[in-house]
């Protein structure tokens, strides 16, 4: 390696080198030899001797170090200036590589802008027209004029779009019925046009045919139109009749039943909730007096309206023939004879031995001076509050001129009155009535939990709480039967 060092290094060197091969025959004749044993490190005066001139050696060998130190750093201040031109030649090529990298770089993105726009964008323009069509959307957008594949390719769709917005516009003014809008078919081939203008052949004469047939629909129309209104306006007499029938219906059957002033005659502490469902009712309350016996009744005869009305009649004149006629002040032996009262009024067949028409009744007789009470019901019960408590007494099962197979006679109950009793017989119409938050029954127990209530109230006030509950019960929907209440305070 010293070969290549500057002629004052390769000197420094050498006299390194010279120096130390002076230090080792100094060590070879001085000391090695007079220390040649183990036994000559005993003696004293021999150790001395190699001592001395060890000591004086060591100095030479740092006088060595010190030489060899110098020419080490000179070595290494020239590596580290080699090693600093190195760098910047290195720094150099970097710099350069770095600078071919970004050339590089750019001009990639030269190249790709380029070929973007002159490739790329074009055919995602055509993509984006081609998937619009694909969707029945004509796109607005062009294809620009080239001389390449892509240029052919965009003028060809360029014209297909603007052939399929001229056979759209035809279709419109066809549609529109505009039979003679201008359409001329791409070519001899173009099978789309052709159908169109066969199409728009077919309508034409087809209009025509319809036309034809409107008018003749039109006159048969407004015949008939003229043949309705007449019809319409029998119709109104009609209906017209009908309904001041019914209205004098309902004065009749309003005439028949018990006028207020009797009622309070014979029942002095009661009241009468009666709410027809149409004009006239089915329902129907019967007050009368024989001797020391007050009668009342509640009836419910089968169906509402117009039938029930005719029922109702049946069975008023039923009750008040019976008790002018008997001697007898049972109310299940009145019930007894008015089923057969209405079995014969409606001649049903003793053959067949049954009816459909019937009633579901109470019907109670009071006698103030012995404080009694006789009840008979058909289905329909009887409740007295007593006490804050509710006493039901139920009705047969069984209506009042409608049976089947064996007759049946009515059970009479007699129940001792006290004072300050309750007497409620009434009709299903109340608890059947839909109404409240979800639009259900008011129901049976509803109904004598309110009884229960209005029997802590004032008679003349029971009424009004009746009437005002099942009106807020029942809100915007129909009513959907009669109502009947009838209420006695003892």
């Amino acid at each position: 390696m010293s070969q290549d060092w500057t002629e004052d290094e390769q000197e420094k060197f050498k006299a390194i080198v010279s120096f130390s091969d002076g230090l080792f025959n100094v060590y070879k004749t001085e000391i090695m030899s007079v220390l040649s044993s183990f036994d000559s490190y005993k003696d004293a005066n021999v150790y001395f001797t190699a001592q001395f001139s060890y000591d004086d050696t060591e100095e030479k060998i740092k006088a060595l170090y010190k030489q060899l130190n110098e020419l080490i750093k000179q070595k290494e201040d020239k590596a580290e200036s080699t090693t600093d031109e190195m760098f910047k030649s290195f720094n150099f090529l970097d710099r350069f590589v770095k600078l071919l990298g970004i050339g590089l770089i750019v001009g990639g993105i030269l190249i790709a802008l380029f070929t973007t726009r002159s490739i790329t964008k074009p055919i995602q323009l055509l993509k984006k027209m081609l998937l619009s069509m694909g969707l029945g959307i004509l796109p607005k957008a062009r294809i620009s004029y080239r001389t390449d594949e892509i240029g052919e390719m965009g003028t060809a769709l360029n014209s297909l779009v603007e052939s399929m917005e001229s056979t759209t516009e035809f279709a419109k003014q066809t549609g529109k019925g505009n039979f003679e809008a201008y359409y001329k078919p791409l070519s001899k081939d173009d099978s789309l046009g052709h159908a169109l203008l066969i199409m728009r052949d077919s309508l034409s004469q087809n209009e025509r045919v319809l036309e034809q047939k409107v008018i003749a629909r039109t006159e048969e129309v407004v015949k008939q139109k003229e043949e309705i209104e007449l019809k319409t306006k029998e119709l109104e007499i009609l209906f017209k009749q009908v309904t001041d029938s019914i209205h004098y219906a309902k004065r009749i059957q309003e005439a028949i039943l018990p006028p207020n002033n009797l009622v309070k005659t014979i029942l002095p502490e009661s009241f009468v909730l009666y709410k027809p469902k149409d004009i006239v009712s089915g329902d129907f309350y019967w007050i009368d007096k024989k001797g020391d016996w007050c009668y009342f009744a509640a009836v419910d005869c089968t169906g509402h309206g117009v039938p029930g009305a005719f029922m109702s009649i049946v069975g008023y004149n039923l009750l008040k023939d019976i008790l002018k006629t008997t001697d007898r002040v049972e109310p299940s032996v009145i019930m007894d004879m008015m089923n057969d009262g209405v079995a014969n009024t409606l001649h049903a067949s003793t053959a067949e031995q049954q009816t459909k028409d019937g009633m579901d009744m109470s019907l109670c007789a009071i006698n103030y001076k012995t404080m009694e009470l006789q009840f008979s019901g058909a289905f329909n019960p009887l409740y007295i509050v007593r006490d804050n408590e509710l006493i039901q007494y139920k009705g047969d099962k069984f209506p009042v001129g409608m049976f089947i197979g064996d007759k049946q006679n009515f059970t009479n109950n007699k129940i001792k009155l006290q004072k300050g009793d309750k007497i409620y017989i009434f009709s299903d119409g109340y608890a059947d009535q839909f109404g409240g938050p979800r639009g259900k029954k008011f129901m049976a127990g509803n109904f004598r939990n309110l009884l229960l209530q209005a029997g802590k109230m004032p008679i003349e006030k029971q009424k009004t709480m009746l009437n005002q509950t099942i009106e807020e019960w029942r809100g915007n929907l129909e009513q959907v039967d009669d109502i009947l209440i009838i209420g006695v305070s003892v």
